[in-house]
C-alpha cells in the first residue's frame, strides 16, 4: 500500500486530528495544487486541479492545524462527486 493510499485510508476513516499538511499531500496525490491568492486572502483557501477545472475551496484551520469534521465530510462529498474516490 502506497503513502497515498494510506493517507486516503485515514481520511477516510474521518479521524479527530487529520491535518491541513496532510490534506494538502492528499490532494496534491490526486492532482490538486493550492492556489496562491495573495496576502489579502486571509485563511480562505482553494485547491485546483488543471485538468478538470475543479476547485475546492475550504478555510484553512488555526490556530490548530486539525480539521473540523464538517470540513472532512464536505472534501470527501466533493471527491466523490467528482469521482476522484469511489
Amino acid at each position: 500500500m502506497s503513502k497515498a493510499e494510506k493517507l486516503l485510508k485515514r481520511f477516510l476513516s474521518k479521524p479527530k486530528d487529520f491535518t491541513y499538511g496532510e490534506l494538502e499531500r492528499l490532494l496534491r496525490s490526486f492532482g490538486y495544487e493550492e492556489a496562491k491568492t495573495g496576502k489579502t486572502s486571509g485563511s480562505r483557501v482553494a485547491f485546483i486541479n488543471h485538468k478538470t477545472k475543479h476547485i475546492i475551496r475550504l478555510h484553512k484551520p488555526h490556530p490548530n492545524p486539525e480539521l473540523k469534521r464538517y470540513q472532512i465530510n464536505d472534501i470527501e462529498e466533493e471527491l466523490r462527486k467528482m469521482e476522484v474516490i469511489e
